[in-house]
């Protein structure tokens, strides 16, 4: 059965469509990367994947259900939807340690977790004993990544994983993204960032102004041009929100 189907997915806000008739799959074995533009409706596909949002139209399942239909949620999929999604007088440890109580999942998957994504640190002052408003971007980051693979779930969606890691976070995300896929998990990533996506997914999803635009593979999009990212930048130019100048700063210096 496929993991993660979305069929029609349509939302506005106001006046404004954030997402139109979007249809894509992720299937299980495989990295999929969601692509696009600052703005192109990225985050709000995930929101409505995982239900966070209603959508106006179109539905999605994830193997077979809908996110809320789930009765442990964790326990099926594991989502970093962003930053910073935790009380912050809350440790690290009490943060996941709360998430599994209401999941069912065992207590002793807290550690683990913990140690899977390099917070397990001892003591008052150890990362996992510390207030979670206290930690930097990039460690809050690893706590938000520890909450998705809590409940050991088939299915996994992450919103910019790479959002403050440093190079050695960067290069352990990357090799535990394709780790998940070799194990026959799903994986769905989004990220603006097609140089970064390109070395682990095995298939893309890109969209702009809420509208798909492709669903390809890294080879067959570089095929277009004479690069991977200038065939990503000429599928996407029509549909970028914010777009500086390309000429030079005529600004004094004093």
């Amino acid at each position: 059965m496929t993991d993660v189907e979305v069929r029609g997915l349509t939302k506005t806000f106001g006046s404004v469509t954030a997402v139109h008739d979007v249809s894509f799959t992720a299937r299980a074995g495989r990295v999929t990367g969601f692509l696009g533009p600052n703005g192109s409706g990225k985050s709000t596909t995930m929101r409505l994947i995982l239900g966070l949002d209603a959508a106006d139209h179109g539905t999605v399942t994830i193997k077979g259900r809908a996110y809320h239909d789930l009765p442990f949620p964790l326990r099926e999929v594991g989502a970093l939807p962003e930053a910073r999604a935790f009380h912050p007088a809350r440790s690290a440890r009490a943060h996941l340690q709360a998430l599994a109580a209401s999941n069912a999942i065992p207590p002793s998957r807290v550690d683990q977790t913990l140690q899977l994504v390099g917070l397990s640190g001892t003591g008052q002052h150890g990362a996992a004993n510390r207030k979670a408003g206290q930690l930097s971007l990039g460690m809050a980051q690893r706590l938000g990544i520890a909450a998705a693979l809590l409940g050991d779930p088939p299915v996994l969606i992450f919103d910019e994983p790479v959002n403050g890691l440093d190079p050695e976070g960067i290069r352990w995300i990357r090799n535990l993204l394709k780790n998940l896929a070799a194990q026959g998990r799903t994986v769905l990533v989004s990220s603006h960032l097609i140089s970064e996506v390109a070395q682990t997914a095995d298939h893309l999803v890109v969209i702009g102004q809420g509208r798909l635009l492709a669903q390809t593979t890294v080879a067959e999009l570089s095929a277009r041009s004479n690069s991977l990212e200038e065939a990503f930048f000429t599928l996407t130019e029509g549909s970028i929100e914010y777009s500086a100048s390309n000429l030079a700063y005529q600004g004094s210096v004093s």
